[in-house]
């Protein structure tokens, strides 16, 4: 009997550690930045996405205001990179206007179609869809004026890659915008790695030939980085 006891406790302890194992890898880093050493955060589950929609997000982050910031002009053509639920993108379609355009691309189908039924419910004709990778958002070539990431960047597990396909789909003096939480200040309540500051920015973007040209931190947690492709 004590001996079976023995066999079941251990039996038990190994499924244990089994379990362990698996979500220690699971938690693991997806990589770090070959030049900054950053490690990257995985990305958001399509069960986050009701916190993209939280009310506080208006004070908390002033979309409004950040928008005003990067001068998003009537009649552009922007792609919103990891778009979601299409909490900016519903945003952007208002300032394009009915003569610009809107490209909104996620690496999640179930992201697509949370945000399929919000174009539908708020009767927008200006946004297509597209469904990218995790080292392409599968933009055409010279296609875009403005390329947004908000609190995407710092997920991407092929940043270098990424960059070099929004690079490609930019036009000649378009603009790369990245929203990301302040590294720099730990009292925002944000886990760190959902963090940049603006000199890893900086860093690892101008070295995949783009040019800092706005570093707007008045935000109440976010950076606001605009990036112009030379």
């Amino acid at each position: 009997m004590v001996k079976r006891w023995r066999t079941l406790v251990l039996g038990a302890a190994g499924c244990v550690l089994a379990v362990a194992a698996v979500m220690v890898a699971s938690q693991a880093g997806a990589g770090r930045h070959p030049l900054s050493g950053r490690e990257y955060a995985r990305p958001m589950g399509v069960a986050g996405a009701p916190w993209l929609e939280r009310a506080e997000r208006e004070v908390e982050e002033q979309p409004a205001r950040a928008l005003a910031i990067m001068k998003v002009m009537p009649g552009a053509t922007v792609a919103d990179i990891g778009a979601g639920s299409g909490y900016f993108t519903e945003r952007l379609s208002q300032l394009v206007g009915p003569t610009g355009k809107v490209f909104a691309t996620d690496i999640q189908q179930g992201m697509l179609d949370l945000l399929q039924q919000r174009l539908v419910r708020q009767g927008i004709g200006n946004v297509t869809l597209i469904l990218g990778a995790p080292a392409d958002p599968r933009l055409a070539a010279a296609s875009i004026d403005l390329a947004l990431m908000v609190d995407v960047y710092h997920e991407l597990s092929a940043p270098q890659t990424v960059l070099a396909h929004i690079r490609a789909a930019l036009k000649p003096g378009g603009r790369l915008v990245l929203l990301e939480y302040k590294g720099e200040d730990p009292s925002i309540p944000i886990m760190p790695l959902h963090k940049m500051t603006v000199a890893q920015a900086k860093l690892e973007v101008e070295s995949e030939g783009f040019v800092l040209t706005t570093a707007e931190s008045s935000l109440p947690r976010q950076h606001v980085l605009i990036f112009t492709k030379p």
